[in-house]
This record gives structure tokens, C-alpha cells and sequence, in this order.
């Protein structure tokens, strides 16, 4: 019996940013450094595939700085960290080792700035997400106000409306964010921007791919993390750049393969945090159910890279 055939649309780039090839290089390298265990304040990146990895090799993740023992390093995760978490660190004389992802400082730098040229800072960014949590940590409470949708910069109220600023998440949806930066521009047209784009060029450049591929895609599929801010962000662009489905999956285990039916063409893209053997996993297992033909889609090129912090530098 004939194989349906399946046409794969792949994006490119896709998959692991600088920021996080970096932060999980920090933990490889505090384990050469210092032996197992190191203790990693939240998960690294968002993806439990790299998670469980860097437990194998001797990692402890743990939620905050009381669960780690004052004696072992501690790494802090790419996503940023309020600034009383390395006070701490200092007070119990840890050694630690700051992974933030150096476009996420970039943001922290910027709202330090206009909170000093006082300057009300508007935060752009989903509550709870832990870069949203350490940006805000950057400055004294009520020193940022968070706007999570239209609706809340539209009913946004400043104590001096010609004193405002806004400084973004850095893994937002391009186009959702230009509709907020938009209304807060109306409605405050001497707001200070960023001096660069705050959405990193990692969050663009995969959303542009998928822009680019979307149309004509009868499933798109997204490889991430459910606490991928990033990864979801690539289901909403794919289907609103075309697409007629778009799921989020964190592998090929996740796939229910009735999706398939009635589909000739594949769109599939990998979150900043998603590894790319998880990709590769996944066309293997459409090559064992389907007849594949797979198109790649190249929309840029990402030569991007952060050195390590000084620590870890390896000595000459």
C-alpha cells in the first residue's frame, strides 16, 4: 500500500539562541570547574529535555536560594534574576554564577536607567514569567508597572504622562507587542523606547521563519516547552500567518499521529530552548509513518555568539 506523502516545511533558524547554548555551557563548565553537584536556581532554559540532561551530569535544580547549601555553586538561570537573589548569594558567601541571558541585562540596564533619570517605567510582559519577575526585581516595588495586553495600556494611568518609558520581555510576539508599543505611543507620544528593540533577535528571527512558511501548512508543528514563552508565541504566529492547525509539542512522544490525517504539508520550528536531536526525533518518526520530502526554509542567518562569565573564562 502507498505511504501518504508528507511534505516537511522546516524552519531555519530554529531552536537553540546564543542566550541559552550559553547558559547550559555555564552549567557544563561550573561542573568541570567544580565538581557535581551545582545547584541551579530555577530551570536553566525551559525545556525539561535539557533539564534532565544537566541533572544526568550532576546538576540540582531547585526554586530558590535557601534550598542550595552554602558550600556548593549555584547557577541563576537565562531568564534573569532579581537583584535581591545575588545579594543574598553574597551575604551567605556563595560562589555563584549569573546565566542571564546578556539581551535580558540589556532590559535590566535600560530600566535602571530611566528609573534613574525618574522616569515611570512601563513593563511590557506576561506576570509570572520568571525574566518578567527578575526585570521587576531590578528596581524597588512599584518602581515598574506591567502591561500584559491592549486593554492594559489603554487603561494604564501614569502619575506624569509626559515622564514615561517602556522596556519589553524579550520573547514576546513581534506583532502583539508593536500593537501595545502603539496605543502607549498615542496616548504618550514623548514615551522613551528602547534604544534597540528589546524583543531579541533569536524571538524575531524564529517568528519571521514561521511567517515566511505558515501559509499553505495544513499542521504546524512548534517544539518547546508548555512554559516556553517563546515556543507559544510560535503556535499564534503560525496560525495567524496561515497555517491550519498549529500545535505545541515538547517532542515526537508527544505527537498524536490522527493529526496527520488529511495533511500534506508539515510546517515544524523548534523554540529558543528546544534542542535540536528533539527536531531531528521528530522527522525520523514522520519518515517512519510517511513518504517525507523535506524543504528547508531559510529566512536568516544567526551568527550571534556570548562569551562566558569571567569565572568560567578557561585561563591561557
Amino acid at each position: 500500500m502507498d505511504r501518504q506523502k508528507l511534505q516537511i516545511r522546516l524552519a531555519a533558524p530554529r531552536g537553540f539562541c546564543a542566550g541559552v547554548d550559553r547558559a547550559i555551557q555555564i552549567v557544563e563548565e561550573a561542573l568541570g570547574k567544580w565538581g557535581a553537584p551545582v545547584f541551579v536556581r530555577h530551570e536553566i532554559v525551559h525545556n525539561q529535555h535539557v533539564v534532565s540532561r544537566l541533572e544526568s551530569l550532576g546538576a540540582v535544580f531547585v526554586e530558590e536560594l535557601d534550598e542550595c547549601p552554602p558550600d556548593r555553586p549555584v547557577v541563576f538561570s537565562a531568564h534573569g534574576v532579581p537583584k535581591a537573589v545575588p545579594a543574598e548569594a553574597e551575604r551567605r558567601n556563595m560562589v555563584y554564577v549569573d546565566a542571564t541571558c546578556p539581551l535580558v541585562s540589556k532590559v535590566h540596564v535600560e530600566a535602571e536607567r530611566h528609573h534613574r533619570a525618574g522616569k515611570e517605567i512601563v513593563l511590557i510582559g506576561h506576570a509570572g514569567h520568571p525574566e518578567v519577575i527578575g526585570t521587576m526585581g531590578q528596581l524597588p516595588d512599584g518602581a515598574i508597572a506591567l502591561i500584559e495586553t491592549e486593554e492594559d495600556a489603554r487603561a494604564f494611568e501614569p502619575r506624569d504622562a509626559s515622564n514615561v518609558a517602556f522596556v519589553t520581555q524579550t520573547t514576546l510576539s513581534v506583532d502583539d507587542t508593536a500593537d501595545i508599543v502603539g496605543i502607549l505611543q498615542d496616548r504618550f507620544p514623548g514615551i522613551a523606547t528602547p534604544h534597540k528593540e528589546d524583543i531579541c533577535y533569536a524571538t524575531t528571527n524564529r517568528q519571521e521563519a514561521v511567517k515566511a512558511m505558515a501559509d499553505g501548512c495544513d499542521l504546524f508543528l512548534v517544539i518547546g516547552a508548555e512554559t516556553s514563552s517563546n515556543s507559544k508565541r510560535l503556535v499564534e504566529v503560525a496560525l495567524r500567518a496561515g497555517a491550519k492547525h498549529s500545535r505545541l509539542v515538547a517532542s515526537a512522544a508527544d505527537v498524536d499521529w490522527d493529526w496527520f490525517d488529511g495533511v500534506g504539508t508539515l510546517g515544524l520550528t523548534a523554540g529558543a530552548s528546544a534542542p535540536e536531536d528533539l527536531v531531528q526525533g521528530l522527522i525520523a518518526a514522520c519518515r517512519a509513518r510517511f513518504d517525507i520530502e523535506v524543504e528547508h526554509v531559510t529566512t536568516a542567518k544567526e551568527t550571534v555568539t556570548f562569551k562566558l562569565p569571567r569565572v568560567l573564562a578557561t585561563e591561557v
